[in-house]
């Protein structure tokens, strides 16, 4: 270190009075400061003052090698002398080599002084304490010291502490050869070498040397089956350790079955057989041969080919646009079996349905061709209406008469009369509280206190549930002119709320109580309905009829679309919408499958449909792949509790009683049947699949008390129903989210997922973890189980004091991706709860019913439908539009429905019930030039 200005070194003594002759010194003296008058001559009083000496060059730290001296140097300026002192003594005079020059800058003198240290004078120090040398340079101003130089005595050990072992690992499989070089001064530095090359990890990223000087071979390949060597070296020797020989094995694998062979026997019972080989891999340096029998044989039936043949063919649909109308038939009788041949010949037939009265034009409608026979016959067919009008309306009089005296109170509103009650409108009352008749116990009670209100228009249904489903009708009109506009005040409550419609129906107590209990067919209960579980936030409900509507989950991403008509005219269902916790169901995935989406019921179960509705559920498989990694399957829960695969995409066929369609983050599912339902995923070699998962990092909020801290990090599907549960249970447990979700990639190669902390500030902080790192098992995550799965990092603080904590948490799958979070934060700050809103439409409401549930209007519908469903010469029909739309992936489903556009439309404001804009479906119309229907859109809709 260096001394005070004017302050002199009190151990100098005798020797400072000699070195400074001739310069203008004061009396010594053992005070600790001097005056100016007393460091200045007397005989130069204007002259300045000479500066204290500076270091141009310190002595460095040297190491004495076998016998040879370490040579030391310094340099300083100005100075009038410089002298080494080692170990608290003067080096003699005679030991120093001193050498001067004048600085051409500055014309100060510039002093080198340079000393020799052998390995006897070292050797001599005794104690804890290395030998050191110091330099201290004079001026007429003071003296200055330089820094410390430890000369020390280089030697390196031949044996190592620890040497590598030689070892039989598989392929692909994590390696560590450990070595501990041997004792030196300076410590050695450890290069491996692998067949005599030095091993370089920036040159081969598989390669990882740690600062304990251990190998670890992240992947074992063949190619590194070697033999490597530690080696050890300083700047007195070199050791090599013990060479470890590394051997990479590979176990034999099975290739692929073969395909059965043709059964041997031509009729009647045979065998079939099919082979595999130990190829896929074959055993490599020693790995076990495969297990199994490498032949497998079954018996076999060969039965005689079925041809298949037509059905009957249907009924004319009614007559359409183009003057066309058109009949279908079925390659059902019988069906081809047994490698059959196919019918031969067209599905659908149209043909001319005015014989030869009516000509199509491509301006406008069809024109008929008026004569005295066409209006005789038209008069007739008025006079017939009437009459059948008439009597029709004496029974519906004479029905509703006896039901008025014999005042039945039964469980499901007659049709008739429900058909009828919407011509007249009136007050409808709820029931009294203490009224004899309870609702059904079945109806799933109602999770919201919201009300939704509609005022429209009711149609009639476009064809009854008793018409074949091969009638196709085709109608420019709708059946039946519009009702009276009918007020209906639907309240998700527990008791039945006011309702505006006809007195007549109001005339007891059990009538009303009958439009409640519809919930149920008949006598049946829905089995669901009692022991599924109503979660706040989970589920909802509401009373829905004719007109449709439209349940919502929020921040879920789950959705249950009712289209108009689906209910029949005149009754109303409770239908619920309920997500099902992963502690209250069984998983529909089985052996190697996952679980992509929740498991959602909707119902009642059993309840009759006249149309498909739709159900939105979101899912986390990874898509964007140029070639479909994924086999995925749509299951549902029969009432025993067992699951029962209903259609798995690509492979639908006319008896699949759905269509999905599949987009990035969620699908869409057409069906007919209400029940229990979830998505499942398998693999599709060759390319294993990747799921989307969610990491999400929380901490205890703040004020901390205890000096213990612990971080949790969730892995979780990344779908909004996942993230929504996360952050409801740590809200539960008072945490807070530190960071935003992170997305990661998770392959399906049976690999866990590695969790570990790193820069922590020691100092102030301590992990309570014993290991490096933490795992979430590969098949935790892969099954898809709904139970949240995270790890805990346990920390330790210094005091109460320490706030701040900045680390880094690295989440990887081990062969993978990873995500790092890079955490800087104060403990004992209050952070607000983070609460991201997930994708999914938090905006919309749990319910909607009636025509506000859906874009697009009933008129402009209905414009559509008549313009599209009637097949077209030109193909300018519905099967264009569903190409236009990404819907086409299975026509046929649309093609044995009354009306494909309406079923299309009905999948199009699902899928875009968030944005729900018309310009993708006004888009997809003028490319196949509809445009009297885009006008119309215009005109009555909000494009």
């Amino acid at each position: 270190m260096r001394s005070a200005p004017r302050r002199r070194d009190e151990d100098l003594g005798p020797l400072v009075l000699l070195l400074l002759v001739g310069t203008c010194v004061a009396s010594v003296t053992e005070s600790s400061d001097y005056s100016d008058a007393e460091v200045l001559p007397d005989s130069f009083p204007s002259a300045p003052a000479e500066p204290l000496p500076e270091f141009l060059l310190e002595p460095e730290d040297a190491f004495i090698v076998k016998n040879r001296p370490v040579q030391l140097r310094c340099r300083a300026s100005p100075a009038t002398q410089i002298y080494f002192k080692c170990n608290g003594e003067w080096v003699n005079q005679n030991d120093h080599v001193t050498r001067e020059s004048l600085d051409q800058m500055t014309g100060l003198v510039v002093r080198e002084v340079e000393v020799s240290v052998s390995r006897t004078q070292v050797e001599e120090l005794f104690g804890l304490e290395d030998y050191w040398c110091q330099c201290v340079a004079w001026s007429s101003a003071g003296t200055t010291k330089s820094t410390r130089a430890y000369v020390r005595i280089a030697y390196l050990r031949k044996n190592f502490e620890q040497e590598p072992l030689g070892r039989e690992v598989r392929l692909e499989q994590e390696v560590l050869l450990q070595c501990r070089p041997p004792e030196g001064m300076p410590a050695a530095e450890v290069d491996w070498l692998k067949n005599e090359d030095v091993i370089d990890p920036s040159q081969d990223s598989n390669f990882l040397i740690t600062i304990d000087h251990d190998l670890i071979i992240k992947q074992a390949r063949l190619l590194d089956t070697a033999n490597y060597t530690c080696v050890a070296r300083n700047v007195v020797a070199r050791r090599r350790s013990s060479t470890a020989t590394l051997i990479v094995y590979v176990s034999g694998g099975w290739s692929s079955w073969t395909e059965w062979s043709e059964c041997n026997a031509r009729c009647g019972r045979g065998w079939q057989r099919r082979t595999r080989s130990c190829t896929n891999p074959a055993p490599l340096n020693g790995g076990a041969f495969c297990e199994g029998p490498p032949v497998q044989r079954v018996t076999c039936t060969t039965l005689c080919p079925v041809d298949g043949g037509w059905t009957e063919w249907a009924k004319w649909s009614a007559c359409g646009t183009e003057c066309t109308h058109w009949r279908s038939r079925e390659c059902q009788a019988p069906q081809p079996l047994n490698g059959g041949k196919h019918c031969s010949g067209s599905m659908m037939e149209s043909k001319n349905c005015t014989e030869g009265f009516c000509s199509s034009s491509s301006s406008g409608p069809c024109l008929l061709a008026a004569g005295p026979t066409m209006g005789v016959a038209v008069y007739t067919g008025l006079v017939v209406a009437l009459l059948l009008s008439v009597i029709l309306l004496l029974c519906v009089g004479v029905l509703a008469y006896r039901r008025r005296c014999r005042h039945l109170h039964g469980d499901i509103t007659d049709s008739s009369s429900a058909l009828t009650a919407a011509f007249h409108p009136g007050n409808y009352k709820p029931p009294r509280q203490d009224h004899s008749h309870p609702l059904h116990s079945s109806a799933p009670p109602d999770l919201t206190a919201t009300a939704g209100t509609f005022r429209g228009p009711l149609f009639s249904l476009q064809q009854s549930v008793n018409d074949s489903p091969h009638k196709i009708p085709m109608t420019t009109s709708p059946l039946l002119d519009p009702l009276p506009t009918l007020k209906i005040k639907v309240y998700n409550a527990s008791t039945l709320s006011s309702m505006e419609l006809p007195a007549d129906m109001c005339s007891s107590d059990g009538e009303i109580l009958s439009l409640k209990s519809v919930g149920t067919v008949g006598s049946k209960r829905d089995y669901h309905s009692p022991s599924l579980s109503r979660e706040p936030g989970l589920s909802t409900s509401a009373t829905l009829g004719n007109l449709g509507g439209r349940l919502t989950i929020p921040n879920t991403g789950v959705s249950l679309l009712v289209p108009p008509g689906t209910i029949p005219q005149g009754k109303f269902y409770e239908m619920y919408l309920i997500i099902s916790k992963w502690d209250k169901t069984t998983l529909p995935s089985e052996g190697s499958q996952t679980v992509l989406s929740p498991v959602v019921s909707c119902g009642p179960s059993g309840m009759l449909l006249n149309r498909p509705v739709v159900l939105t559920l979101p899912h986390c498989a990874q898509l964007d792949t140029p070639t479909p990694d994924w086999t995925l399957t749509l299951k549902t829960q029969t009432h025993q509790g067992a699951w029962e695969e209903v259609l798995t995409v690509g492979e639908e066929s006319l008896s699949s009683p759905c269509y999905l369609q599949l987009e990035e983050e969620c699908c869409h599912v057409l069906m007919e049947q209400l029940g229990t339902y979830g998505l499942v995923g398998q693999s599709c070699p060759p390319q294993p699949a990747c799921k989307r998962l969610q990491l999400a990092l929380f901490a205890p909020r703040a004020p901390c008390l205890s000096l213990d801290y612990s971080l949790r990090i969730y892995c979780i599907q990344d779908t909004p129903h996942a993230l929504k549960e996360v952050l409801d249970l740590e809200r539960s447990l008072g945490g807070v989210l530190l960071e935003d979700p992170k997305p990661l990639f998770f392959k399906d190669s049976y690999h866990n997922l590695r969790l570990s902390i790193h820069d922590i500030p020691h100092t102030h902080w301590r992990s309570k973890l014993l290991a490096k790192y933490q795992e979430i098992p590969f098949y935790h995550i892969w099954s898809g189980s709904q139970r949240p799965l995270y790890c805990t990092f346990s920390l330790e603080r210094s005091s109460l004091a320490v706030s701040q904590l900045a680390c880094k948490i690295c989440v990887r799958q081990v062969e993978g991706e990873g995500q790092i979070f890079q955490l800087h934060t104060d403990i004992q700050e209050t952070l607000p709860p983070h609460s991201p809103l997930p994708s999914g439409g938090s905006c919309l409401p749990s319910s909607q019913v009636g025509p506000y549930a859906f874009r697009l209007p009933s008129a402009i519908r209905q414009k559509i439908c008549n313009s599209l469903d009637a097949p077209s010469a030109r193909g300018c029909d519905w099967r264009l539009l569903a190409r236009s739309l990404g819907f086409d992936r299975y026509l046929n489903y649309f093609a044995t429905k009354p009306s494909p556009t309406g079923v299309l439309l009905d999948l199009w404001e699902a899928c875009h019930q968030g944005d729900a804009d018309l310009v993708s479906l006004a888009t997809a119309l003028e490319e196949m030039g509809k445009s009297e229907v885009l006008v119309v859109m215009t005109t009555d809709g909000d494009c």
